[in-house]
């Protein structure tokens, strides 16, 4: 249970890998953030879920993310869009999570709810490639 104010005090970096990303239709979120790079994650799969790609703590060849500076608003922004609940992470549909990454360890948001018969995306990243 982290507020993104005290969330920020642990990392100040975000890793997203679907629809928040460069060229995405949600990557405005990400607007007044500082891009630091790309990097490939080998602890998650993505779901693909239609409209977007959830995430889950699973064993993959390589997830491509980019990762981003963000401050506190910026933060609280992401909790609101990805509906991550402060109180009640595993309520939300996604729970906020720190994973390493080459920048650093950075705040990452895995799909709470089940992804029975949806693809994998084991390689690679959204949309998949």
């Amino acid at each position: 249970m982290h507020s993104p104010v005290l969330a920020i005090r642990r990392t100040p970096l975000v890793a997203v890998y679907g629809t928040l990303k460069r060229g995405l239709r949600n990557h405005h979120w990400l607007q007044d953030a500082e891009y630091l790079g790309r990097d490939t994650l080998t602890h998650i799969t993505l779901y693909d879920l239609g409209h977007c790609p959830g995430a889950k703590q699973e064993p993959s060849r390589g997830i491509e993310v980019e990762v981003y500076r963000v401050n506190a608003s910026g933060l609280a922004a992401l909790d609101r869009l990805e509906d991550y609940r402060v109180r009640a992470p595993s309520r939300g549909t996604y729970d906020r999570s720190v994973h390493a990454t080459t920048f650093g360890p950075a705040w990452l948001y895995l799909y709470n709810p089940g992804v029975a018969g949806r693809p994998a995306i084991r390689q690679g990243g959204w949309p998949a490639n």
